[in-house]
């Protein structure tokens, strides 16, 4: 019963509950007594928030409240999920005590019905999406800290081995930035306005040199890991006051996304594509260094500092293909307060940090 996959609140019963909380050691002894359930609706879940009583005898940590997250990972137009989420609370990162993860009592997975569900503690009263604070120099560190602690369990080539994981082969990155191209001469038509003049042409040229220095730096995989790959505030949850600790959430890529990838790609998405660009160029370059700091703190050997900045740039140039691939069946109007002013801080960036230099022939 505890492996059964959650697809509707209605399947939540006091009986499931208890079991689920003794079979983890959240409770031990007594039982669930009474589950008030509220609901909400993400992006690509069903989510409930679980309100718990217990009997007067029960023992144990006793969570009183519960997340329930509930997911359909077909997407439509043949766009999958799959099991990643799972995997990142049940088995990825399951040794690592100082992951930045929330406690998970609970998850399962069918592929038959292409359906999972998690339950997790919930921390709604202590802690917001980052996407509602201002960023600061101190949560960039505490990001690049949490980051570093999961990027190292799974660093280079020998422990991806361990994982029964590769590097992504050319086609596959290919296809990653293949999605996202048909986004650029839409955006091109309709927002030139938006654009700085030579913008344009960096955005096609981009799309056909980028790619191939993407696939050569993939056969060495010195500096890749198992990424989240979705680093935006909104997948971050952070303490009401201050900066620890922080959680990062919802990992969920697409069939065609990148899942063992340069560490610095999960840095850049964060500070690149949400941070206004001003504290982007203020704080940058501290954030990269305690983030290069915290891998040698957690064991990462032999990835020089040199590497890392310009697998950093490499990933700057990367942000651009977020952007444009919420364009690609044409402009998407209803996201266009998300992804303008994405493009325009990741080119912005590209700018700053001349990032045409790792294609252009010298």
């Amino acid at each position: 019963m505890t492996n059964t996959v959650i697809q509707s609140i209605e399947q939540v019963s006091i009986e499931w509950l208890t079991s689920i909380l003794l079979e983890n050691g959240a409770l031990k002894g007594g039982e669930v007594k009474s589950i008030e359930l509220g609901t909400g609706q993400g992006n690509w879940s069903t989510s409930a928030n679980l309100l718990v009583k217990y009997s007067d005898n029960a023992k144990g940590p006793c969570p009183e409240r519960l997340f329930l997250k509930m997911v359909d990972t077909d997407l439509g137009d043949g766009e999958t999920f799959g099991d990643s989420e799972v995997m990142f609370y049940t088995k990825d990162y399951i040794a690592l005590d100082n992951a930045p993860l929330l406690r998970c009592y609970n998850a399962a997975y069918s592929k038959e019905l292409g359906k999972y569900h998690l339950l997790l503690e919930d921390v709604s009263d202590t802690h917001i999406e980052a996407y509602d604070k201002k960023p600061t120099l101190e949560y960039g560190l505490a990001l690049a800290e949490g980051l570093a602690i999961l990027h190292a369990r799974w660093w280079g080539k020998e422990r991806l081995t361990e994982a029964g994981l590769s590097g992504h082969d050319p086609k596959h990155i290919q296809n990653f930035v293949d999605i996202a191209v048909p986004g650029v001469s839409h955006i091109v038509d309709g927002f030139s306005s938006e654009l700085k003049l030579h913008w344009a042409d960096l955005l096609h040229e981009l799309c056909a040199k980028h790619p191939q220095v993407l696939i050569k730096r993939s056969q060495d995989l010195n500096g890749f890991t198992i990424i989240h790959g979705d680093v935006g505030s909104a997948n971050v949850l952070v303490p009401r006051n201050g900066n620890y600790p922080l959680y990062i959430i919802d990992r969920q890529p697409f069939n065609w996304s990148l899942t063992t990838w340069l560490g610095v790609y999960d840095v850049a998405y964060a500070i690149v594509l949400d941070w206004d660009v001003e504290l982007r160029r203020q704080y940058e370059i501290p954030i990269l260094k305690h983030y290069h700091e915290s891998l040698i703190q957690n064991g990462v050997s032999n990835y020089e500092w040199n590497q890392l900045y310009n697998d950093y740039k490499l990933c700057v140039a990367m942000c651009v293909y977020i952007a444009t691939e919420y364009c690609r069946g044409g402009i998407n109007e209803k996201w266009t307060h998300v992804w303008l002013p994405m493009l325009q801080r990741a080119l912005t960036a590209c700018d700053d940090l001349d990032c045409h230099t790792l294609w252009r022939e010298k």
